[in-house]
């Protein structure tokens, strides 16, 4: 909240720049050419929130100074999913180098720590 707070939303609305598709020439086997015009396509117009980066930076500060860090973990392997009952995690266990993660079809995930209960 205080990182919405010190780096608000900031929408800009940009557009892409036009792009020109020059006509085509077309000849018959008689050696009667005509050409097609061009046109020009629209370039796409989207909408960039200019304070996102910073945003995110002033939210990784104060997630920092409350003693909070990224972790990233990697998928499990199937021999170590295969040896723990799937049960979603709701408490961050105990995290070692072996730690790994189980995403179910719901979205929810399971934390495993080889050696530890999880």
């Amino acid at each position: 909240v205080q990182a919405l707070k010190d780096a608000p939303v900031a929408n800009q609305i940009r557009q892409n720049p036009p792009v020109y598709w020059p006509g085509r020439t077309y000849c018959d086997g008689r050696g009667y050419c005509y050409r097609t015009p061009g046109w020009w396509q629209p370039g796409n117009v989207y909408t960039v929130d200019v304070n996102q980066d910073l945003r995110n930076t002033v939210e990784a500060q104060c997630m920092a100074q409350k003693g909070y860090r990224p972790v990233s973990l990697p998928p499990c392997k199937s021999g170590v999913k295969s040896k723990v009952a799937p049960v979603r995690t709701t408490k961050l266990p105990p995290l070692s180098s072996a730690s790994c993660f189980v995403k179910f079809d719901d979205g929810s995930f399971q934390i495993i720590t080889p050696g530890q209960a999880g």
